[in-house]
């Protein structure tokens, strides 16, 4: 049996090539970005109005007093309008392209307009309330770096530079698959020995908030259906997850049938808890990665975030989350496992702190919904103690 520190390091030695793919601008969202993206103008492409008023030459306020005619007025989306006389002003909205001569905005709350002339209230300063050309970025700029995750906000930036298409990472083929014969679906009513398939759907849906749809599969307690379906999803995907079928029950057939399919088995057992018995392998020929997590709930939900994601941010090539989080209390981990605790969250004093859920056991499904992450203790003599700031594993 391996340590958990030890496990990590080998299930991260096993990245795939996802390549890369091209999608519409909206499909890109919660992807990855796999391209730099380069300003195309200046932003803002022209000096910018950012209020409604009056745009003037801020010389002849200073010169010749607090009050101009209006010559007309400069609307968002025309071309830039000139001011002919300097003595005088052009009324302009938010948006507007500021009237040539102009370099200073007084915003309509500052003025008083009576008989198409205009009457200043306010001090004002020159250059107030314009956007000027390319003070935000200038053309050619790096606005967004490969490797950043596309949320509405790289979205907006992306339309604004005209970005049709997006190249992003690609996602692996996925089967999650559960085993068991005391498994029914959801919507079925189960007999007192059985147990509705929460664990892949569980699993699946995190899946999905990665941008990743995965097939699924059920498989019963028998060794030749078990190595007919698996040879197959070996053949058709990048990544089986499984769940269940790798203690050492009379009936646990996937470490056996996987070697029998010319799987490499990496490692099996970890000294950690939950998840002990984790198993993990790849056939070289196919190119599958095999992650075969306990069939507990708790146990394969914390494996899928601390081994699966870290696997997968890996073979997109991008950094480790490193999380840091402060205990809320005093706990004690002795030799040999590393234990992954769930934890509630809150602020306080300006800092995130961690609460142990309390739960019961690695079976307890609805202990997740209390969590928001694991905290990752290894074991050691010393206590940790109220404060200390341990890894921390986001979950929601």
């Amino acid at each position: 049996m391996i340590t958990f520190k030890e496990a990590y390091q080998k299930v991260l030695a096993h990245p795939i090539d996802l390549g890369t793919e091209n999608v519409s601008l909206l499909n890109s969202l919660n992807r990855i970005l796999a391209e730099d993206i380069y300003a195309d103008r200046d932003f803002p492409p022209f000096d910018r109005a950012t209020k409604d008023g009056v745009a003037i030459q801020f010389s002849d306020f200073v010169n010749n007093g607090h009050s101009f005619k209006i010559e007309g007025v400069a609307a968002a989306g025309v071309i830039q309008q000139v001011l002919k006389d300097k003595n005088n002003c052009l009324e302009v909205m938010t948006g507007a392209v500021v009237p040539l001569h102009c370099d200073t905005v007084v915003m309509y709350e500052h003025i008083t307009i009576e008989g198409g002339k205009v009457t200043i209230n306010e001090k004002v300063n020159k250059g107030q309330n314009i956007h000027y050309q390319g003070s935000d970025e200038k053309v050619g700029a790096l606005l967004l770096s490969k490797g950043k995750k596309i949320s509405p906000a790289e979205i907006g930036v992306m339309a604004t530079v005209g970005k049709v298409t997006v190249k992003i990472k690609g996602n692996p083929k996925i089967c999650t698959i559960a085993t068991g014969n005391e498994l029914v679906e959801v919507n079925e009513t189960p007999r007192p020995h059985q147990i509705r398939k929460s664990n892949m759907l569980t699993i699946e849906s995190a899946l999905l908030s990665s941008k990743i749809e995965a097939s699924s599969l059920h498989l019963l307690d028998d060794k030749k259906e078990i190595e007919r379906e698996l040879e197959k999803a070996l053949q058709d995907n990048d990544v089986l997850l499984l769940s269940g079928g790798v203690s050492k029950g009379k009936f646990d057939f996937i470490p056996e049938v996987m070697e029998s399919l010319g799987v490499e088995k990496v490692f099996h057992r970890v000294l950690q808890r939950p998840g002990k018995p984790f198993w993990f392998g790849i056939h070289h020929k196919m190119k599958t990665v095999i992650f075969s997590f306990p069939g507990n709930p708790v146990s394969t939900f914390a494996n899928y975030h601390l081994y699966f994601l870290a696997w997968l941010q890996t073979s997109w090539q991008l950094p480790l989350d490193n999380s840091y989080i402060k205990l809320s209390a005093a706990i004690k981990i002795t030799q040999p496992l590393t234990r992954f605790i769930q934890v509630s969250t809150e602020v306080k004093e300006g800092m995130f702190w961690a609460t142990p859920v309390v739960e019961n056991g690695s079976g307890d499904l609805t202990s997740l919904a209390k969590a928001d992450g694991f905290i990752c203790l290894e074991p050691r003599n010393k206590e940790y103690e109220v404060g200390e700031a341990v890894p921390f594993v986001k979950t929601r």
